[in-house]
């Protein structure tokens, strides 16, 4: 009996193999330094779960609408006319009934997005290095993925001579992460009005993974949602995970064309029904509530504090064959060990077992993070200090 061969075509999640490997030694009685997970070591807020026992305590323990609660659709639209820095004569700039869902978290956000804008056969360009979910997910909807070089030379940043080059009759999207996911940068206003040029030139959709948008260390960065010419052709994909520590809430949302959204619509109502009621409250609490914000920003600055533990170990070590650019947002760290001249799996086990820090190869990214180590300062203070300490030793006995 045959299977579906789109499985042939893909692995599982290198960054969940790692996991697994590190329960393994942690279950065996090793102490493993853990910087290999993107997952906040803070706790949800306080007022967040309340907002979900009380919710659940009223009753919201049933089938909701399956666009999402209207309170959390306005929370979303809020958010957005804020962090966009757009309005529209003072209106929402998204119509809460037709321009907006509620996910079961960012991966089901992007899945509907995906699901809704391609047909088999079609063609997505995809930055290399990425998050593998945003390749896989396009494989598993049965189109092709034109993986487009990042190249460390450009801050990971594909130029936009590479987009135009990779071009072919079949393209229809163009899949974004910023601040990406391993590398942590993101561009200027300017690239992105080039690329929402070139995407309406040549008649693409913007599909806009925004889920660290609000962890950043410099310059605020720009969302696709800015642009109002853009807005026809453009998808944004986020979720409440990074920003409020809600990984496990799964609670995201899209924010599309209607005819996007209807699409997706249904594909959502077949695929989960609804988001759970209870957590929808607690997901528009956290977005309107201005201690929540507060929260937010406070981790954002701890994450800034690592950020800088890192940078000073990296200057007490002068001459280190280990490459440490720091991030401009997300919170991880894609340390460069090219110079060493071995693979990145390779370097990521001999670290597991010889230190005992856990990491991702980069190579799990894509072709251009061969060479290069991602590293997650979403991890205690203590952690990330011995565990860039480690890393560091390790090099230096090369």
């Amino acid at each position: 009996m045959q299977l579906n061969h789109q499985f042939d075509q893909i692995y599982q999640s290198p960054t969940v193999a790692v996991a697994d490997r590190v329960l393994t030694l942690k279950a065996s009685g090793r102490k493993i330094i853990p910087l290999h997970v993107g997952d906040p070591d803070f706790a949800t807020p306080p007022s967040v779960m309340n907002a979900a026992i009380n919710a659940m305590r009223e009753g919201f323990t049933h089938y909701g609408p399956s666009r999402g609660n209207l309170d959390l659709r306005l929370a979303i639209a809020s958010k957005l006319a804020r962090g966009n820095n757009v309005s529209l004569n003072g209106a929402m700039p998204y119509d809460t009934e037709r321009e907006i869902l509620v996910t079961h978290g960012g991966v089901h956000a992007y899945y509907l997005a995906m699901q809704s804008i391609l047909n088999p056969g079609d063609e997505v360009m995809i930055a290399d290095p990425s998050w593998a979910t945003h390749t896989n997910m396009v494989i598993l909807l049965r189109g092709s993925v034109i993986h487009v070089p990042a190249l460390v030379e450009n801050d990971f940043i594909p130029l936009i001579e590479a987009w135009k080059n990779a071009l072919t009759r079949k393209t229809r999207a163009i899949v974004i992460n910023y601040p990406a996911n391993p590398t942590g940068t993101y561009p200027s206003r300017q690239y992105f009005q080039q690329l929402m040029d070139f995407a309406s030139e040549n008649d693409l959709w913007i599909v806009s993974d925004e889920v660290y948008d609000n962890l950043y260390y410099n310059e605020q960065p720009v969302s696709a949602g800015v642009f109002p010419d853009a807005k026809d052709r453009t998808i944004l994909v986020n979720s409440l995970s990074k920003t409020y520590a809600m990984t496990g809430w799964r609670v995201g949302y899209l924010a599309a064309p209607s005819r996007v959204i209807d699409n997706a619509l249904k594909a959502g109502q077949n695929s989960i029904t609804c988001v759970a009621p209870f957590v929808q409250k607690a997901a528009a609490f956290a977005l309107n509530d201005e201690g929540v914000q507060t929260a937010a920003a406070e981790m954002r600055a701890v994450y800034a504090h690592r950020r800088e533990i890192v940078m000073r170990v990296y200057r007490e070590n002068k001459g280190s064959l280990v490459g440490v650019t720091p991030p401009m947002g997300a919170f991880y760290f894609f340390l460069d060990f090219r110079e060493m001249k071995l693979t990145a799996q390779n370097i990521c086990e001999q670290i597991l077992d010889e230190m005992g820090v856990g990491l991702v190869p980069g190579s799990a990214f894509g072709k251009q993070g061969e060479g290069f180590v991602r590293m997650t300062i979403a991890a205690s203070d203590s952690d990330v200090e011995a565990g860039i300490k480690a890393i560091l030793d390790w090099a230096g006995r090369r």
